[in-house]
């Protein structure tokens, strides 16, 4: 799912873009891990199905210390 945040930065409002499926957000066709933008850019983002790379999901972890395997 896609999530966002809202955070300042020098008395401007930014918006900051993820996935927490940890896999890449993706807009005109360029990936993002995170993408962060002025709040006024009003940028929309969807989800890709590319993994982010050197990061396990929480249930990857869970098996990678439980030993089970996929």
């Amino acid at each position: 799912m896609i999530r966002t945040e809202h955070f300042e930065v020098n008395g401007r409002d930014f918006v900051r873009t993820w996935s927490d499926k940890n896999v890449l957000v993706e807009r005109d066709g360029v990936q993002y891990e995170v993408a962060e933008d002025p709040a006024e850019f009003n940028r929309t983002y969807t989800e890709t199905e590319i993994p982010i790379e050197g990061e396990e999901s929480a249930e990857e972890i869970v098996n990678i210390l439980t030993g089970v395997s996929e």
